[in-house]
């Protein structure tokens, strides 16, 4: 029976979340398995991967194969380089203690690659962020200053329309008062000549 260390697709259509197994290599994708070796999130940035290393490194040494995405990820882990210094050990190349200090060292390291892609991904969100909140401080400034002169103008519109209108009515109010001026002077002098003619009369 030949094992294969593989994922198996969980998840949500659009989430999809994988376990890490090792199963037999005619089995289903997502069928019966022998061991869950751990679990594997693409979902997160970078992607979350829990296994038992332990465990994972006792099937590759047994020869168990490997799915592309499989190796890749137990290369991520370092479960392939374990393998690789461990048969140094066989080889006689290298001692235990050589082994455990290389990968100690290739930890360490691994560690730092992965927290600074983490703290560059934590400042490029912030700094996103600031970036919007000035974009729509600027956008607020912009709509603010727009409705602002749209109310200017029609302050300005209303002022002049005001203007106008008072101006018609002193124009009317001083046409009445010469009308009734005149109107009056023709009063005078109709009643003027009326008393002239009476006099003349007598």
């Amino acid at each position: 029976m030949a094992t294969r260390i593989r994922l198996q697709r969980h998840g949500k259509k659009s989430k999809a979340f994988f376990h890490i197994v090792a199963a037999d290599s005619r089995a289903k994708r997502d069928g019966k398995f022998i061991e869950k070796l751990g679990t594997y999130n693409p979902n997160t940035n970078p992607a979350t991967i829990d296994i038992n290393f332990d465990r994972t490194l006792n099937w590759v040494q047994n020869g168990a194969e490997m799915s592309d995405t499989a190796r890749a990820i137990l290369s991520y882990k370092g479960v392939l380089y374990k393998n690789h210094l461990l048969n140094g050990i066989k080889k006689g190349a290298l001692t235990a203690e050589q082994v455990e200090a290389k990968f100690a060292a290739w930890l360490a390291e691994k560690d730092s690659k992965i927290t600074g892609k983490k703290d560059s991904l934590a400042k490029k969100a912030d700094q996103d962020k600031a970036d919007r909140l000035k974009a729509e401080a600027e956008a607020n400034a912009a709509k603010a200053k727009e409705v602002e002169s749209k109310n200017t103008v029609v302050d300005e519109e209303v002022i002049e329309e005001a203007v106008t209108e008072s101006t018609e009515e002193n124009a009317v109010e001083n046409t009445e008062e010469s009308t009734e001026d005149t109107s009056t002077d023709q009063a005078e002098e109709t009643s003027e000549s009326t008393e002239e003619t009476s006099s003349t009369e007598e």
